[in-house]
């Protein structure tokens, strides 16, 4: 089994309810289970700011299936919410889900890098991590919760528990 970390996130069509949807499909993957999920939060959009803000949250599981076949699952269920992949990059979504880290492997392909690469510079990502891992390093040793604290917030509150 592999403890893989995945990011989930959502603007658009009660993104609440998306995020919700998406651990109930993650839970239902083959040869996973679900370990950990942090709170909820509410961000600021990335990139164009003229549209809603994010809910966010960051899950923790085990699984059997390679780093490709998970992303295979995930995609499949982004796709099953409605997800329509657009040339822009930070633009509104109805569910993205990224594989952050899995394992501690470094993985850097046409359809994958881990870990994810831009984790270190997103709130919304470090502090939902870091709250479900304690003493977690990156594959280059970098220290998560210590690269929580250092994080600018930009306005991150945490909206609700998930479990």
């Amino acid at each position: 089994m592999t403890l893989v970390y995945i990011g989930l996130g959502s603007n658009l069509s009660d993104p609440e309810s998306q995020i919700r949807q998406a651990i109930v499909h993650i839970k239902n993957i083959s040869n996973s289970s679900i370990e950990n999920i942090s709170s909820l939060y509410f961000s600021r959009p990335m990139g164009p700011q003229n549209q809603p803000d994010y809910m966010n949250a960051v899950l923790a599981i085990n699984t059997q299936l390679t780093a490709l076949e998970l992303l295979d699952q995930l995609q499949a269920i982004e796709n099953q919410a409605g997800r329509i992949r657009k040339e822009n990059r930070w633009g509104a979504r109805i569910l993205d889900l990224d594989i952050l880290l899995f394992g501690d492997k470094v993985i850097n392909n046409d359809r994958l890098t881990i870990p994810h690469y831009g984790m270190k510079s997103r709130e919304f990502v470090l502090i939902p991590l870091a709250e479900i891992t304690t003493n977690k390093l990156l594959p280059d040793g970098e220290n998560i919760s210590t690269l929580a604290k250092n994080i600018a917030t930009n306005d991150l509150k945490i909206h609700s528990q998930l479990i």
